[in-house]
């Protein structure tokens, strides 16, 4: 995959794959703004993404943040003075944790000798969002519902749904290509709000990583989020052992109760 490059997941709805992180990011092109939806890890990657969003549109934009984790929020700066929504718990959590993601994350990238990327980073201080996102953005002859279906990859994710096109934006609710990250999860929530995800019918469904999908994608890893849920339960009770449910889960990485 080169840089990034757009898929069109509906009439003017556009997602934006990359090959970093095997990221997605999106854009919603109404008649009179243009929404962004997720902007990248760094300042050096929110400027590229801007420059590939002004390719395609010169409308003004707003942007949504899905949620908190430096690579969906961190490039927000590279779009000012476009206002940026986002739930009020991710603003608490990128203020209190931001400063941590960019010390990991530097080390991360320096590690693998991408110091381009570790240095774009270290030297980036993401603005905070500076809106409480609304239920509804009028983008003009379109409207995108932003919505906050419950806990599941964070405490805090948002979803973008496009009602007249079918599309849901998941963040990183939904992934496609790699297991789900439940680093931070709400385990025991998770599937119901994927479940809650499926009742707005999507017709496409955008997820954080990886490639666009289908409802029944989204279902199949919403089953397989109630297994773990079930098994981390089962864990805090002290039915099984952490080793035994990490045998049985149809995912690793689990923060199984202690």
């Amino acid at each position: 995959m080169s840089e990034g490059r757009w898929i069109e997941v509906g009439d003017g709805v556009l997602a934006r794959r990359h090959a970093e992180l095997d990221l997605t990011v999106g854009l919603v092109l109404g008649a009179d703004r243009a929404l962004v939806v997720d902007v990248r890890g760094d300042a050096r990657q929110g400027r590229e993404l801007a420059a590939a969003v002004r390719a395609v549109t010169t409308l003004p934009l707003v942007v949504a943040i899905t949620h908190a984790h430096f690579d969906h929020c961190f490039g927000a700066a590279a779009f000012a003075p476009a206002p940026v929504h986002a739930l009020p718990r991710c603003r608490d959590v990128l203020a209190a944790t931001a400063a941590a993601q960019r010390e990991r994350w530097s080390a991360h990238y320096r590690g693998r000798g991408d110091h381009t990327t570790a240095d774009a980073l270290t030297g980036t201080v993401p603005p905070l969002p500076d809106r409480d996102a609304p239920a509804v953005l009028d983008l003009g002859g379109r409207r995108a519902d932003l919505r906050h279906l419950g806990r599941g990859h964070t405490d805090h994710d948002l979803v973008v749904a496009v009602p007249d096109s079918g599309v849901v934006f998941a963040g990183d609710l939904v992934e496609h290509g790699a297991p789900p990250d439940l680093e931070d999860a709400v385990v025991a929530e998770w599937p119901a709000t994927l479940a809650a995800l499926l009742e707005l019918r999507p017709r496409v469904v955008v997820p954080g990583h990886g490639d666009p999908v289908g409802a029944a994608f989204v279902d199949r890893q919403r089953a397989e989020l109630a297994e773990v849920a079930t098994l981390h339960a089962a864990v805090g009770r002290g039915e099984i052992t952490a080793t035994e449910a990490a045998r049985r889960s149809p995912y690793p990485g689990v923060p199984w109760p202690s």
